[in-house]
């Protein structure tokens, strides 16, 4: 039981059945990367899987093959550790740190619904991540779908009546007509905002004898 506790749960929040590993030039400038830079992206440096893992220490990305670890990079939101270049949705940068020395390696996906749902799964940690670091705020954000301000009463005082004119009608009699309307009309009569009948059409012409 004792080893059991010290086992750390995992949980898997992406799998990439295949990603591709570039090793990338410098940055020369402050403007990001960009993946036309990294030669023949035919010919990438490491193939295999990606796996983003989350343990109660944190989430990592691991790549792997079935035998190795290729690499492994410690994914914080404070201090992302991805970055996406500039010229194409399909390729990031990724720090890779170990043992206090740091590396930058290109990544790049086969299609662009893998490299969205890697983006879905940083973005769903990264939410939270924060949730959990100031849960005041996930609190105090009132909902987008819950209208704002006080509540009104649209109940029926004692009393009270509405009526409905439906155009090409004539309004019909009611013993409810006698009440207030709230629609602004005083009482039941024709007089004030209330629609009129419509005029009945006009009459044939007489036939010729």
């Amino acid at each position: 039981m004792e080893e059991f506790k010290e086992e750390e749960i995992e949980s898997i929040l992406y799998i990439g059945r295949e990603v591709s590993v570039y090793k990338i030039p410098p940055l020369k400038k402050n403007e990001g990367h960009r993946a036309q830079e990294w030669g023949d992206l035919g010919s990438p440096l490491w193939k295999g899987r990606l796996r983003i893992i989350e343990r109660s220490s944190g989430v990592a990305l691991q790549f792997e093959d079935p035998t190795t670890v290729f690499a492994k990079a410690d994914y914080d939101p404070a201090k992302p550790s991805v970055e996406a270049v500039l010229d194409s949705s399909r390729y990031f940068v990724v720090r890779v740190e170990d043992n206090g020395r740091r590396a930058y390696i290109g990544m790049g996906f086969l299609e662009r619904t893998d490299s969205f749902d890697f983006n879905v799964a940083l973005q769903d940690y990264t939410k939270r991540w924060r949730a959990r670091m100031n849960p005041s705020e996930a609190t105090s954000d009132p909902s987008p779908h819950v209208p704002t301000g006080p509540k009104k009463d649209y109940t029926l005082k004692e009393g009270q009546t509405f009526s409905i004119s439906i155009p090409g009608r004539s309004k019909p009699t009611s013993a409810f007509a006698s009440g207030p309307n709230l629609l602004g009309g005083g009482s039941g009569s024709s007089s004030g905002g209330a629609i009129p009948a419509l005029l009945p059409p006009p009459p044939s012409a007489p036939r010729k004898r």
